[in-house]
């Protein structure tokens, strides 16, 4: 319609004016175009970005439950684990962040941290993960490349694997390292993309396109590492990718929150439903609740601290309509926070290990998240870290090795009154570690 002005009003004025002053009046009009023309594209580009929806990605440095950056925000990609050339790295928060995201009534979606180069060692990573993932069907799995030295046809394989099994495939990376080593045309023509560049380490709660990685089938865009203050990388969803596994929202019939609906159901997901169809009148003691950024008091009226809004906290007490909040011993009204988990849910840790008395790489692996270490990888080194923690929690020396006065240790606690500080196969001790370990409890 702008455009149409211009030019009955350049029209005009060539009647008006005449002939002789045409340059002059095609330049004024020229001038008018492009400034219609930029207008044009600055309101494309605003109604664009506010129909894009803005998430996280997340791994264990957030914790046990999903941390966004904005109330607005609508996914978290999650991490399941790291593989590294043949070594397994697991989160022990995965199933309690994609639950808590789950329960804020936003879309949870996977990622693995994948450092790989065979299609051997793509069977290897993916036998082990793809059993695990707790997020509905047809939801992302992606595939973090970004070290080593990875090859177009173990990363084709792996990401048509994660497509067979029935989950959208997603190779996340910076532009260079994927361009330096792999055919990404070739895999960019079959499967989609999600890039990372930002040009600082400030905090940015919305894309600059400026450092947008230009490329085909790129459908999510990493534009930060700093989407609030203390870290969390934030992503805009340009294409709607993150609503794959989702089929919109409902409203929780007793609690009033917003619920998501998904193509199928895990463990992770029903415990995130419960606590969203839990209403605020039954918050116990032991829930896990999170500060809402709409927050603006506490209870006795003083201003609540803006760092505070968006973190979750256990509530160590309950009065009446308000609850303390552990950690920070504050008094807040149920009506200021949101649960994220219920005392009851079953933990992350929870284990599945068949009851043999063997020690074995799986009972290794579960003591290793349920004492939360850094390397979990199924293996004991001599020293071995695990063993300390072990050591400590039994009241004896730490030197990381599995000696007869640990082992006494380990049969004391295990119920035995004669204790001879070996571990035959099978046994009773270990037998013991397998049944607390499947029960979600620390043996020691």
């Amino acid at each position: 319609m702008a455009l149409v002005i211009l030019l009955l009003m350049l029209v005009h004025l060539i009647i008006m004016e005449g002939v002789e002053n045409l340059k002059k009046l095609l330049k004024y009009f020229l001038v008018g175009f492009s400034l219609v023309a930029v207008l044009a594209v600055f309101s494309f580009t605003v109604n664009a970005d506010s129909t894009r929806d803005q998430g996280v990605d997340l791994s264990h440095y957030q914790g046990s439950t999903a941390v966004f950056g904005q109330a607005s925000d609508k996914f978290a990609i999650v991490q399941i684990g790291g593989y590294y050339d043949g070594s397994f790295v697991p989160q022990s928060t995965y199933q309690s962040q994609v639950a808590s995201t789950i329960a804020q009534g936003k879309r949870a979606h996977t990622y693995i941290y994948a450092q790989f180069s065979t299609k051997a060692q793509a069977d290897q990573m993916l036998n082990y993960y793809l059993p695990k993932v707790q997020t509905p069907k047809n939801s992302i799995v992606a595939l973090d490349v970004e070290s080593g030295s990875p090859t177009t046809d173990a990363v084709m394989y792996a990401l048509n694997r994660v497509k067979q099994a029935g989950y959208t495939p997603l190779l996340y990376g910076y532009l260079n390292f994927l361009k330096a080593h792999l055919d990404l045309a070739t895999i960019a023509d079959s499967y989609p993309l999600w890039l990372a560049e930002y040009p600082n380490y400030q905090v940015t709660t919305s894309p600059n396109y400026k450092y947008f990685p230009s490329y085909k089938n790129i459908h999510l865009f990493q534009f930060t590492s700093m989407y609030k203050a203390g870290g969390l990388d934030g992503d805009v969803d340009l294409l709607g990718i993150t609503k794959n596994g989702y089929n919109g929202t409902t409203t929780a019939s007793n609690t009033g929150a917003t619920e998501v609906k998904t193509d199928s159901t895990t463990t992770a997901i029903k415990q995130g439903q419960k606590a969203n169809n839990t209403p605020k009148s039954d918050i116990k003691a032991g829930y896990t609740v999170k500060v809402n950024f709409t927050a603006s008091k506490w209870s006795n009226g003083t201003a609540i601290p803006s760092w505070v809004k968006g973190k979750s906290y256990k509530v160590q007490q309950v009065s009446g309509n308000k609850v303390l909040l552990s950690g920070i011993l504050s008094w807040i009204n149920k009506s200021d926070v949101e649960i994220l988990q219920t005392a009851n849910q079953a933990t992350t840790y929870k284990a599945n290990l068949t009851v043999d008395g063997i020690w074995g790489s799986a009972t290794t692996l579960k003591l290793q998240q349920v004492y939360n270490m850094k390397y979990q990888d199924g293996k004991i080194s001599k020293p071995s870290s695990l063993i300390k923690v072990l050591q400590k929690h039994l009241g004896v020396t730490q030197d990381g090795y599995l000696g007869p006065n640990t082992i006494n240790a380990m049969e004391r606690k295990a119920g035995l009154t004669h204790t001879d500080g070996k571990l035959s196969s099978p046994s009773y001790t270990v037998k013991y570690m397998q049944q607390q370990l499947n029960k979600g409890l620390k043996p020691f």
